[in-house]
């Protein structure tokens, strides 16, 4: 069908990929885009301003362009004043593209994107986690003994089981986490935003559901999985290899389990960050993987900031302050309690000077309010004991010798 409007396929780079009939008559047969792309792809606006050059027709015309976005380029359609019969064709022009290029990326058998796909994928998300300082993990999964079940059933039954494993693996997945076919019964998780430690949940979640799945006409099946984190300047070939590596670990220690490579840009960044002067950062490193203790210490985050637009406010609103200080001081003695109680369900050997910091720091706490009560307390003060005495000297120092009790063997 010819297409009424002028439309030009361009590269974000401004490479003339396709110009249709109505662009050559229009503007020549030679005519080529010669400025405005760059700066069309880094706008979100629907229209832009284009330079066309013409082989067979002098100087550099300036035209008015609708962008429309597509992966890795953009189609342009000259001229703002399209009747509206065109405008609906090219609706369904766009639509018509986006199913193809969806059906370019995603695997036949499964439906789960397909390796071709995380190769267009990669570079943005490493770009997307260096600029924002968020942690990048990658999840390896591979189906256990699945050549039994191609010999033993047949390779349509394998072929079930693959699909029925993306459905289940999709289920227990976030919104943001993108699920790949790497390969034969191979598939890989894009986990965005989330460290070594937060994978290592994910991974722990889709092993045991996986294995407490009955498979039609299977039955049981299991599955192995790796887990790495990107770090520092590490190609992707390297990282890529250090997941490969978890994986065989996994497998060679009997399969049906997560292996993780325990280094990562989240614990690189929560070592440069330390504790802000003025606002406390969680980081994923903080993390200890006790669900209770680790959604505790984000709550008290949460107050301590609080705590700390209070004290900048102090002297406009003590109530508030003083009010602040004390859900907070409540708050550090439920979690102290809690904590100790899960630590003695584990046997901690260092309990009792564990408990013995709790009450240091509760200690400390009440003075800072009784002080805060009279109005003498600084808010260099409250900072240097949130900052100092919990995030640095406790949470990073005394909490980290009970980690090992919640890692993985």
């Amino acid at each position: 069908m010819k297409f009424p409007a002028p439309l030009a396929l361009v590269s974000l780079g401004g490479a003339m990929l396709m110009g249709n009939l109505a662009l050559a008559e229009r503007f020549g047969a030679g005519c080529v885009v010669s400025d405005g792309v760059a700066e069309a792809a880094r706008s979100q606006a629907e229209t832009c301003r284009i330079k066309l050059r013409s082989q067979d027709r002098d100087g550099v015309i300036e035209v008015v362009a609708r962008a429309i976005r597509l992966p890795g380029r953009l189609l342009l359609v000259l001229e703002t004043s399209t009747p509206p019969a065109t405008l609906v064709e090219l609706e369904q022009l766009r639509t018509r593209i986006s199913q193809l290029e969806r059906l370019a990326a995603t695997d036949h058998l499964t439906g789960a994107w397909n390796r071709a796909h995380f190769d267009r994928l990669i570079d943005a998300e490493l770009a997307r986690s260096r600029a924002t300082r968020q942690p990048l993990s990658l999840v390896l999964l591979d189906v256990d003994h699945f050549k039994k079940i191609n010999d033993g059933l047949g390779h349509a039954t394998g072929d079930a089981v693959l699909r029925e494993l993306v459905t289940l693996v999709q289920a227990r997945t976030r919104a943001s986490d993108v699920l790949f076919r790497w390969g034969g019964e191979e598939f890989a998780v894009l986990a965005s935003s989330a460290g070594y430690r937060g994978a290592e949940r994910l991974a722990d979640n889709l092993c045991r559901a996986v294995a407490a799945h009955p498979f039609h006409r299977v039955g049981s099946v299991t599955i192995s999985l790796g887990v790495a984190e990107r770090l520092g300047d590490e190609t992707a070939a390297a990282w890529f290899e250090r997941l490969d590596q978890a994986l065989y670990a996994a497998k060679q220690g009997g399969r049906n389990r997560v292996v993780v490579d325990r280094r990562g840009d989240s614990d690189v960044w929560a070592a440069e960050t330390g504790a802000s002067a003025m606002h406390l950062s969680w980081q994923e490193a903080y993390e200890c993987g006790e669900p209770t203790i680790d959604a505790e210490h984000r709550e008290l985050f949460t107050l301590a900031n609080l705590l700390l637009d209070a004290a900048l406010q102090g002297s406009a609103r003590p109530a508030a302050f003083r009010d602040a200080f004390a859900t907070l001081i409540e708050q550090v003695e439920r979690h102290f309690a809690d904590e100790e109680a899960i630590l003695a369900r584990h046997h901690y050997a260092a309990l009792e000077p564990h408990k013995r910091a709790h009450a240091g720091l509760l200690r400390r706490a009440h003075r800072l309010m009784a002080q805060a009560e009279a109005g003498g307390v600084s808010l260099g003060a409250v900072v240097e004991f949130l900052a100092q005495d919990v995030v640095a000297r406790h949470l990073l120092a005394v909490d980290r010798a009970f980690f090992p009790l919640f890692e993985r063997a």
